[in-house]
């Protein structure tokens, strides 16, 4: 089997997150898991000033562009590419071109892995990240995504959110 490396796809300007979250909803329909592995818009923070007051926001380092990290074949090719608001793989011909290690290094993105020490029905509470202050019970691991899915009130129910593992705390 093939190694996983770091791919660039383009795609419509301001489409970045919507691109995103239609791959992995396709990942999760295909259930290619294991062949693409991480799905990332980079983002860096930027000091903003708005009447007169500072404010840290976060901004997309290279708009109009997502990270892949997966297993490239022709099937993980042609999910990719015909996903809406993708244009194409960066690399000539729109042939893919994987990033290697020292391309990586600048965006603080690693393929090092964390060991995860949460287990199914741990009580976490989020840190960082859209859900910060949340607290849930752990339902799945995910250890090649280095995420857990967990369990949160809303709206009256039970729904279920993907997290990154470092993005949450033991409680």
């Amino acid at each position: 089997m093939a190694e996983a490396k770091w791919y660039v796809v383009h795609t419509y300007s301001g489409y970045e997150n919507k691109v995103k979250a239609n791959i992995e909803k396709s990942i999760q329909n295909l259930h290619l898991e294991d062949q693409i592995l991480d799905v990332q818009v980079p983002m860096q923070n930027v000091m903003e000033v708005k009447n007169g007051q500072k404010k840290s926001v976060q901004k997309k380092l290279f708009p109009g562009y997502v990270l892949l990290h997966m297993i490239m074949n022709d099937e993980t090719w042609y999910v990719v590419r015909n996903t809406r608001g993708v244009t194409g793989f960066v690399g000539p011909e729109s042939k893919p071109v994987p990033l290697t290690e020292a391309e990586m290094a600048p965006l603080g993105i690693s393929s090092e892995k964390v060991q995860i020490d949460y287990e199914i029905g741990d009580a976490v509470r989020v840190v960082s990240g859209a859900w910060e202050e949340t607290v849930g019970i752990i339902r799945g691991i995910n250890q090649a995504k280095q995420t857990v899915t967990i369990g949160v009130e809303m709206f009256g129910r039970e729904t279920s959110v993907e997290i990154s593992v470092l993005d949450i705390r033991k409680m």
